[in-house]
């Protein structure tokens, strides 16, 4: 009893005291340390040192700047200067939200002691909202030097001097003398591209780019360049595989023995009928036949084509990259050659060139506002090479405009998202969003409205009227007295052959010239089996 009867008497009150006191003061501790870190951060940042935040890293401070950021002018052109600028640069400008910083004042100007030393070419009509993303979308992967020849809007006063404004940019416009220059071309004496000589509508095109690619290869030369691309401005580059993404290191990986490197196309599969920025709103492609397998490609080839002339609406050749070099000469938009040699080629197992093809609905009626043909299955065989271009042509010239809407839902438009997910999973479809987020960065952060508003603001105002004045009279003088294609060959021939019969070339074979190609279709799989 006297165990049980100690057991239960209560404790001392000193112990319940000492009990209570410890929690108390860890309560009072674990109020207080947050207010002291609290109020140690407040100190901190009141002072204005101390602690790098990485924000401040994308500052204008002199001391945190990427390569090639250096004295840019697009620095220096504020908020202020931009509410100035035209409707375009109000399109391409940057946005008052918040952006990933990684554009901000980089020059997009490469030194010469980075190899290789990329070019492209393109011969082009379109309009400062395509072109500029175009652009420094492949200055981001890699290139350092364009060639532009431009004609149309693209050759307008207020699209050229931007154009001119940017560093690593050479604009040729199309006057009389580049049409005579170009009139006397060794092209018109040989027989690779003769084919598609006094040809209207594509045909012509074909031609103006060949002569147009044959003059880069020179500049490229002079320029310093050590690869050369031929692309349109409906087109861009994936370095996939390569190390950072980039164009310059995939090129930099090729062999030194290789002479030309083959880029298979993508073509876009767009999932709306109102795109109205294909390099930011399309992200789902189609793959080339030389990126899948024989069985996927011909066991899904029916659900691919989804009733159209060929698994692709266009070509499905390719574009390629040349080494710079003597003899070098263009094969066609899609291919190069050389007068000595036959260039050793590789093809690429991952990159890819992308093709945004009729991604927009107004690029049926574009098309057919380029060509003069008569809309019957007769006379756009003349025009258009491939399939689908003759029938979107007929197409435009005859429907009204909900014909047109419902064809191009039809034959363009990828709707079916069951479809479409079954594609994807085959691998035929895929999804690819790195060109859309560089495009979308530079907008945001105010690259394309900052090199539109610098362009403007070099001008006075007497300079720009004057060089308006003088460009619109050297275009009239060119429209006036221009030779086309078809007309060039005719008009200079006999000056062409005497001045070739005093070069001494030496005999090559001349490979026909490779025009836009069709991927492979199921009668020749068909074949192949058979055989």
């Amino acid at each position: 009893m006297a165990g049980l009867h100690t057991a239960l008497r209560p404790q001392p009150p000193s112990s319940a005291a000492n009990n209570h006191s410890f929690i108390a003061k860890l309560l009072l501790l674990l109020t207080l340390l947050p207010l002291s870190l609290a109020l140690f951060a407040f100190f901190l940042q009141w002072r204005g040192g101390g602690v790098d935040d990485p924000i401040s890293r994308w500052s204008l401070d002199e001391s945190h700047k990427f390569p090639g950021m250096d004295s840019s002018p697009l620095a220096t052109v504020g908020h202020s200067s931009s509410s100035h600028s035209s409707d375009c640069s109000m399109l391409l400008g940057h946005s008052n939200t918040a952006s990933f910083p990684y554009f901000r004042d980089w020059k997009f100007e490469f030194e010469s002691d980075l190899k290789p030393k990329i070019c492209i070419t393109t011969s082009t009509a379109a309009g400062l909202e395509q072109i500029l993303p175009w652009m420094f979308y492949h200055k981001v992967v890699g290139v350092s030097t364009f060639f532009l020849f431009v004609e149309g809007k693209a050759a307008s006063p207020a699209v050229a001097k931007v154009l001119e404004s940017i560093p690593g940019v050479k604009v040729i416009y199309r006057t009389k003398e580049l049409e005579e220059q170009q009139a006397r071309s060794r092209i018109w004496n040989e027989t690779w591209l003769s084919s598609f000589f006094y040809k209207p509508c594509n045909y012509e095109l074909f031609v103006k780019q060949s002569l147009n690619m044959e003059m880069a290869i020179v500049m490229a030369r002079d320029a310093g360049a050590d690869w050369i691309i031929h692309l349109d401005t409906d087109e861009l580059l994936h370095p996939a595989g390569a190390r950072e993404y980039s164009l310059r290191q995939l090129l930099l990986d090729v062999p030194g023995n290789v002479d030309m490197v083959i880029f298979p196309n993508y073509e876009s599969s767009v999932e709306r009928d109102d795109i109205k920025e294909p390099f930011t709103e399309v992200s789902m492609f189609k793959k080339n036949y030389d990126h899948l397998t024989k069985d996927t490609y011909f066991g899904m080839y029916k659900e691919s084509t989804r009733g159209n002339p060929n698994y692709f609406l266009t070509y499905g050749n390719g574009k390629s990259a040349a080494r710079v070099q003597d003899h070098l000469r263009p094969n066609g938009a899609h291919r190069w050659h050389n007068y000595m040699k036959t260039p050793n080629e590789i093809k690429l197992e991952e990159a890819a060139v992308l093709h945004y093809t009729y991604s927009k609905f107004s690029d049926l009626t574009s098309r057919r506002d380029r060509c003069g043909c008569k809309p019957t299955k007769e006379d756009v065989k003349r025009c258009f090479m491939l399939e689908f271009d003759r029938a979107a042509f007929i197409i435009a010239s005859t429907a009204t405009e909900e014909e047109m809407l419902n064809w191009y839902r039809e034959h363009v438009v990828w709707t079916d998202r069951t479809l479409n997910l079954k594609l994807l999973r085959k691998g035929i479809l895929t999804r690819i969003y790195a060109p859309m987020t560089i495009i979308q960065g530079l907008r945001e952060s105010g690259v394309f409205g900052a090199v539109i508003a610098s362009a403007q603001g070099s001008l006075s105002k007497d300079k720009f009227l004057a060089s308006v004045a003088t460009n619109n009279s050297s275009r009239t003088t060119s429209a006036s007295e221009s030779f086309t294609s078809r007309k060039i060959g005719r008009n200079i021939e006999s000056q062409s052959t005497a001045r070739t019969t005093l070069e001494i070339i030496p005999f090559a074979p001349h490979e026909p010239a490779v025009p836009p190609l069709s991927p492979p279709t199921i009668q020749d799989d068909d074949l192949t089996n058979e055989a």
